[in-house]
């Protein structure tokens, strides 16, 4: 058993309370205790709950962590990605979508294989860990490169279908549902497609047709661009929102990455069906895409999540980055300063990435919930003072303060050190070369 004191606690769970007196206690993957600080001896319930037989002994503790006053906080969820495609990192950029997407992007995609998949996947891993991420929401094929990479280095991910007119049918789509729903306990799979404009309209309703049999959500790239929801218009005479509402897509829910381009009908639709708006700032930003409307999304109460997108049009995984970029581009879209403000926008990253991917065991700290949690490193320059933890976090945090990311108990990284079963000069050495294979 582990003991996190001596610091400041942020449970999400009750509406960004800072507990300046909590201490928690993670035992194999899961919290068993949140509270007040008990200088190691617990209060009855909680010894109760801790200790095996429910008998009155005190916890013994494999190690107790003095968190020095600093913040301890649920991991970010990036609700977004495409782990493998790190190899792409900053080789086809200062292009719109279309052009970057078919001209350099899907030609060197052709090239890979499930080994080189496994290899890209554990970069972007290492990259998680220090953005104190702590689970991915990864769309991406070969999903047994990318399962196995993700177990190996002790990594949580929700894999997402990609299928569409080029890779994958409905049986392969099914069989990865059925296959990583019972995989691991770090891995899930949620049905997906690419977007409208790679997947044919009986494909389409075929991946409907799934999501009934299932009962299931489904995810998928929407209204990213305007080229795209323009074109949807010319061949179905509906937006992609309205078309796929109306073959019956999202009849048990599930989500839309980006959502740049989206009318008030749009987001009418997004709220009935309960849908979760994952936005992507950055890669909308760099790809010249738009600034989603965030604000208006608020205003209707649709559950909104964050993601980086995918190393190749961001070119980082960086969720403070996406937090200052999702508010700052709200104000500057809304001509208001106050608009989308840190608090909203922290909940987006975390407890909101969290439900968006089906994790709802993983969206906040509370006994019972999986020991997925960061401890943020507020002894640095840019976290003082400390007038509100939770606007620094938001405005003037950075990659610097991720002291500690554990996930399911576990301690990944600390102190700048990987704790994956591999040095990551082995990781980067591997990369490196695979790279050079099919450049």
């Amino acid at each position: 058993m582990l003991r996190f004191y001596n610091g400041k606690v942020l449970t999400m769970n009750d509406e960004m309370t800072i507990h300046k007196d909590y201490e928690v206690w993670v035992e194999g993957s899961q919290i068993v205790y949140v509270g007040v600080a008990t200088d190691g001896a617990g209060s009855q319930t909680a010894v109760s709950n801790a200790c095996a037989g429910g008998n009155e002994k005190l916890p013994v503790f494999e190690r107790e962590i003095d968190l020095k006053g600093n913040l301890l906080m649920p991991g970010f969820k990036n609700a977004h990605t495409h782990s493998p495609m790190t190899f792409l990192r900053s080789y086809a950029d200062d292009l719109p979508l279309q052009e970057w997407l078919h001209q350099q992007v899907f030609p060197m995609e052709a090239k890979l294989t499930p080994e080189m998949i496994y290899a890209f996947t554990r970069l972007a891993i290492l990259e998680y860990l220090t953005s104190g991420i702590t689970a991915s929401f990864d769309m991406y094929v070969e999903p047994e490169a990318n399962a196995g990479a993700n177990v190996d280095m002790g990594f949580r991910t929700v894999l997402c279908g990609t299928i569409n007119d080029f890779k994958d049918s409905i049986p392969e789509l099914e069989r990865f549902y059925q296959t990583y729903n019972h995989y691991h306990p770090l891995v899930r799979y949620q049905l997906g497609f690419h977007a409208e404009y790679t997947t044919s309209e009986v494909l389409l309703r075929d991946v409907a047709a799934l999501a009934h049999q299932y009962q299931a959500p489904v995810y998928a790239h929407v209204s990213e661009t305007a080229q795209e929801v323009e074109q949807c218009r010319q061949r179905y005479g509906r937006s992609p929102i309205e078309f796929l509402s109306d073959i019956g897509m999202w009849q048990y829910g599930g989500g839309g990455f980006h959502c740049v381009h989206v009318s008030d009908a749009d987001m009418d639709i997004i709220k009935e069906k309960g849908l979760y708006v994952v936005t992507n700032p950055a890669s909308n930003a760099k790809l010249a895409s738009g600034i989603a409307p965030i604000t208006a999304m608020q205003k209707k109460g649709i559950p909104l999540a964050i993601g980086t997108d995918g190393p190749a049009s961001n070119n980082c995984l960086d969720m403070f980055r996406e937090m200052f970029l999702v508010t700052a581009l709200a104000k500057l879209r809304e001509e208001d300063a106050a608009a989308c403000p840190a608090e909203a926008v922290l909940a987006m990253a975390t407890c909101g990435g969290a439900k968006a991917m089906g994790l709802n065991d993983c969206d906040c700290i509370a006994e019972g919930k999986q020991a997925d949690l960061i401890v943020i490193d507020l002894q640095q320059p840019n976290m003082q003072p400390e007038h509100n933890l939770i606007k620094n976090l938001v405005y003037s945090g950075s990659k610097q303060n991720v002291k500690m990311t554990m996930i399911a108990g576990k301690i990944l990284y600390e102190d700048g050190q990987f704790f994956v079963g591999e040095e990551p000069e082995k990781i980067y050495e591997t990369v490196a070369k695979m790279v050079d294979a099919i450049r």
